[in-house]
């Protein structure tokens, strides 16, 4: 296959829009987060969350009379800015329904299944376009509680990767979002709205998933450009520009969560992208979240090496022989692998509680794969990497647990577990403490998967030297990243 083609099948034509949209509905929606609607639509929701319990339900009769009341508004409210969201005609008018009828039936555990499914923002992925957002739900790294949530998002969609989609990374059910405003729920760490999230009577066909680029982009920025400082680690220029440009930074993660949501249920042993209830030993969960950023890392190699090949072919380079789109992918290609490579060891692996900590886990996993391979050196309280040998040290750990999943498909479901505890341990030290280290009581082998979860300690794999000193002075840096967006990490 020519490099030509090669591309051509990476990067494809655009499909016309299911439904189109205009210039002029763009701009509607332009502001909308000073609205008076939406101030009071966003004051309501939240004077709600505390009359509501768990489940979404408000049970004291005693508060239902200002439930009510507050209901009314959201309805006003949403109604006074469909207008402004022509495109989610459909959806705002069953939210209304959904709305009315919870309120009718007294404020038991809330239904919005026929909202949820008339709301379809993958059919509108065109950069910029706004949604207005209503719904009971919880926030994934964020409130357990399915309190009623209002946001207003932009989607983020370049034209390389509207391209990219097109061709060889297809994703329909992906969407890119922009945080815009919001009610407490989002005020946390979550960087997703998932529709699994809604209180609803019975599970649809999920038919999108959306991600909070421009909150991973800051939360990146922040976080790396502490880390670099404190370790001395020195930046590549076009790795530090990431920590200067917040949409850069976006488009950057854009096309890292294209190429790993889209990867969760390809390749060998298909894996469930849905991993809210642990039932495995997590370190499972870490594989496989490592194995789809690291499928995007060697995506992005590869676009990157045949795109620099085809430019350097030539004596004109990359403005004269790549299309605009093309060179948007080189630029992109080469700043994923940094993203993958900094986000993991510097954010994922020191984030959060030390409690079955999958993330956490996979950002070791990362370092210390790098580390052993000399291409990433801690020497002189000083980090730095062997950049020209780190794309292929680290394919090689995408490639590893690739063989572990295409070999395990042979395999028992309890002997995956344990080769997959093999090659976790092969890179990264466990607790002394452990009993899957010293082996299995023969009852536990013999017995149900359940006995060997419950035998995995809650910190599996401790942190390392390395780790513990990072963690003492980073740790303020990651809690001050709390519902961070591009706007508030540019004040």
């Amino acid at each position: 296959m020519s490099s030509n083609t090669m591309i051509d099948a990476i990067i494809g034509e655009p499909e016309v829009l299911e439904d189109e949209v205009t210039a002029a509905d763009l701009a509607l929606a332009d502001g909308v987060e000073t609205d008076a609607a939406w101030l009071r639509l966003k004051e309501s929701a939240t004077a709600l969350h505390g009359l509501q319990v768990k489940d979404g339900s408000v049970p004291e009769a005693s508060d239902r009379e200002e439930a009510s009341a507050l209901v009314d508004a959201i309805v006003e409210s949403i109604e006074a800015l469909a207008p402004r969201f022509p495109h989610e005609a459909e959806y705002l008018a069953a939210s209304v329904v959904d709305f009315r009828r919870w309120q009718s039936e007294g404020f038991g555990v809330p239904d919005f299944l026929d909202s949820l499914v008339a709301f379809q923002p993958q059919r509108h992925r065109v950069d910029g376009i706004r949604h207005l957002v209503v719904f009971p739900m919880y926030t994934q790294n964020g409130s357990t509680e399915r309190h009623v949530e209002a946001l207003v998002v932009e989607t983020i969609w370049p034209e390389f990767i509207a391209a990219l989609e097109a061709g060889d990374y297809g994703n329909k059910l992906f969407v890119s979002l922009r945080l815009v405003d919001f009610t407490p729920g989002y005020d946390t760490n979550s960087a997703v709205l998932f529709p699994e999230t809604v209180a609803m009577r019975e599970i649809p066909q999920f038919t999108w998933g959306a991600i909070f680029q421009d909150r991973e982009a800051a939360r990146y920025r922040k976080v790396v450009r502490a880390a670099s400082e404190i370790t001395k680690l020195e930046l590549p220029a076009d790795a530090a520009a990431l920590l200067d440009d917040q949409e850069l930074a976006e488009r950057t993660f854009v096309m890292w969560d294209i190429i790993h949501d889209r990867t969760h249920m390809r390749g060998d042993l298909p894996f469930d992208p849905f991993m809210i209830k642990q039932r495995m030993p997590f370190f499972l969960y870490s594989l496989e979240e490592l194995r789809c950023d690291l499928t995007a890392f060697r995506e992005s190699v590869k676009i990157e090496r045949q795109l620099r090949k085809r430019a350097t072919e030539h004596t004109g380079g990359a403005d004269e022989y790549l299309t605009a789109v093309e060179q948007q992918l080189l630029q992109h290609g080469k700043l994923v692998q940094y993203a993958v490579i900094f986000d993991r060891i510097f954010r994922f692996a020191i984030t959060g509680s030390r409690v079955r900590n999958y993330d956490g886990l996979g950002g070791q996993l990362l370092f210390a794969w790098l580390h052993q391979k000399h291409v990433l050196e801690w020497t002189d309280v000083s980090l730095s990497f062997d950049w020209d040998a780190v794309p292929d040290a680290v394919v090689e750990l995408g490639d590893a647990i690739d063989e572990l999943y295409w070999k395990s498909i042979d395999r028992p479901k309890t002997a995956h577990w344990l080769a997959a505890y093999e090659l976790v341990t092969s890179v990264v030290t466990p607790n002394p403490a452990s009993v899957w280290a010293q082996g299995l009581p023969r009852e536990v082998l013999a017995g149900a998967p359940k006995g060997y979860t419950d035998l995995v300690m809650d910190d599996e794999f401790p942190l390392s030297m390395f780790y513990e000193a990072l963690d003492k002075k980073m740790k303020p840096v990651i809690e001050s990243t709390v519902g961070i967006t591009a706007h508030s990490a540019a004040e």
